[in-house]
This record gives structure tokens, sequence and C-alpha cells, in this order.
């Protein structure tokens, strides 16, 4: 299964935006079991921005990064202690824009399973897996409908171990799914049955940027 997503995504090409915006980068990491699962962070409730939500681990590029892989790694080591000669790349999804006007880049890569990994507690509160196969088969608890602009998107939520997995990340499993493994989901439509869930209405944060 991981052999052949590294094929789709050495073969896919990732939308690029070349806006002046501030760059951020994450990791998705899987995680090489038998069953394998994907790794996910919530932040610390503590914060001021983002309490308490479900996100990869990642964060703004440093000056001193040379590119965004190298910040996704080293966030992941910052943030979860994850060593970067522990992923195995496996390659790059499209940009995505948030609310607050920061390019984000997402990387995929594998890692082996029980890594001594731990939360950086002041930024985060836990670290957790959900089964891949939660996400392959489409089983979203339901679509939040998200309107920008112009631009309506059908992005799925999804709820694990008390968890709930939604916006941003979500965005980007999208594409996991579709590009990684021929998975029938969409940002542009929504899905068949299930319960849609409209959210208010948002201004987009700079001019024509597509999420």
């Amino acid at each position: 299964m991981l052999e052949k997503l590294h094929e789709r995504l050495q073969a896919h090409t990732p939308r690029k935006t070349g806006l002046a915006l501030p760059q951020a980068a994450v990791l998705i990491p899987i995680v090489e079991r038998p069953a394998p699962t994907l790794l996910f962070t919530r932040r610390a409730g503590h914060l001021k921005q983002h309490a308490g939500q479900v996100a990869f681990p990642g964060g703004k590029r440093e000056p001193q990064d040379p590119d965004l892989l190298t910040t996704a790694l080293r966030e992941a080591r910052e943030e979860i202690a994850l060593p970067p000669d522990r992923v195995r790349l496996l390659g790059r999804l499209s940009d995505v824009i948030s609310l607050h006007g920061i390019r984000v880049t997402p990387f995929v890569g594998v890692i082996p399973p029980d890594l001594p990994l731990r939360p950086q507690l002041g930024e985060l509160d836990t670290i957790f897996e959900v089964p891949l196969t939660l996400f392959l088969e489409d089983r979203r608890s339901h679509t939040d409908v998200i309107t920008v602009g112009e631009h309506r998107r059908y992005v799925p939520s999804y709820q694990a171990q008390g968890h709930v997995i939604w916006g941003l990340s979500a965005m980007m499993l999208v594409e996991l799914l579709a590009e990684g493994f021929g998975r029938p989901v969409s940002l542009d439509s929504a899905p068949p049955g299930g319960e849609l869930r409209y959210r208010p209405e948002r201004a987009r944060p700079v001019p024509d940027v597509d999420l």
C-alpha cells in the first residue's frame, strides 16, 4: 500500500502559489504498522490561538530554514521529538492557505512504529494515531460546508478517540486520499448522503487565493 502511495505521490503535481505570504509547512506522518495509521497532535488548551485543535506537526518557516521540507522536519522534531532521519519522504501535497493568510505546504512521510515520541508540552498536550482505514473508508461524522469569497468547499470532519479532525488538516487529507489512494473524494462536491453543516461565510484573508 505505502509503496503504491509513494509512486502516486511522486507522479502527482501539487499546486503551488507564488503569493508573497508567510510560509509554513507540516508533516503528515504515516506510521508503518501492519495496519498503517496517521499520527496527529492536539494543541494545548492554554494557547491563545487554535487551543485544543487537532493538527499535523508543523509550523512557520524560520529564516534559517533552507526549504519548506526542512521546516516540516524541524517542527516535527521540536513538537514531538521525531528525528528527521526516521522519516521516509513520500511526496508533497498542494499548498493551502489558512484563514489567517498563511501558506501551508504539507509533506507526506512514513515513520517507524513505536518511536519514543513525546509532545512539547508548551504547545501540545497529546500525540495520537488513527487507523488509515477510517479515512480510506470515508467514515466522516459530517461534512462542513465552508464558503470563502466565491468558493464553496465541502470539508469532511472525522471523530476518533474523542478527537475531532476537521478544517485545514481535513482538507489536506482529502488530497492525500484522492491523489495518493485514488479515493473518490473532493472538496468541490458534497459526498452522497451524510449530514452537511454550513459554516458562516468568511471573507478571504488575501485577494484571489484558493483554499
